[in-house]
């Protein structure tokens, strides 16, 4: 049983709005079905780290869901800027039961354990915000951070943090969430959002006040679900 992560798949199987059109994202779709087989079994569990479907609603993104669920092993999603389909915690697991999208669980205020690590995470916000509302949106942001790692501490396994802003970026951090890595002892950070090899040039790399730093936007990747350890 391994861990594996990846973000920003950008799926738009049931909305017409196609990643073909940026460079390196030609059939991506399919690529990134070879990848997933090749590298994911069905006692695996993947993190996808949000910007999951250009759908506006979810019953529009029925196709891309069902897509995810096709795909091996067991499938935890977080929310991203662009997922505007997000609602209540509750509303998306009843979605996902409705169409028997049973592979797909959902990072919102909680956790999960995978072997013997306890998935943790939450949406993150812009590493330069300034205005009130931005703050205040980092602090709600903060606080469902911590949710989920006291839920992940009641696990009793290793907290691994999943978000989708990089808590760092070109040289600015978004201090809160960085605080709080540092104060809960995370060791490991995962996070997407950040597209193209000049963007990737200017987000933390190794080991940050403490914490090591993974990008694993689809692209980045090369559309291959990253490893992130083997469980017992």
């Amino acid at each position: 049983m391994a861990l594996f992560a990846i973000a920003d798949l950008h799926l738009s199987l049931g909305t017409d709005k196609p990643m073909d059109v940026f460079e390196g994202w030609k059939d991506y779709v399919p690529r990134l079905r070879k990848n997933w087989d090749a590298a994911v079994g069905d006692e695996d569990t993947v993190v996808i780290a949000g910007d999951i479907s250009w759908a506006m609603k979810l019953q529009d993104a029925v196709l891309d869901f069902q897509f995810i669920d096709s795909l091996p092993g067991r499938k935890l999603i977080l929310k991203g800027n662009h997922d505007y389909w997000w609602s209540t915690k509750k509303k998306i697991e009843d979605f996902l039961a409705e169409h028997h999208f049973s592979s797909i669980g959902v990072i919102h205020n909680n956790a999960a354990a995978v072997g013997s690590l306890a998935v943790c995470g939450t949406r993150g916000w812009l590493y330069d915000a300034e205005s009130a509302e931005d703050k205040k949106i980092v602090n709600r942001e903060v606080g469902r951070l911590n949710t989920s790692l006291d839920a992940g501490e009641k696990t009793g396994k290793k907290p691994v943090v999943f978000l989708h802003y990089p808590p760092m970026y070109d040289g600015v951090e978004c201090r809160e969430i960085m605080d709080v890595l540092v104060a809960r002892g995370v060791g490991e950070c995962y996070f997407g959002h950040i597209h193209g090899a000049a963007a990737a040039k200017r987000t933390p790399a190794g080991v940050y006040r403490g914490v090591r730093m993974h990008l694993i936007s689809c692209d980045y990747l090369g559309f291959m679900p990253c490893k992130v350890n083997a469980t017992d």
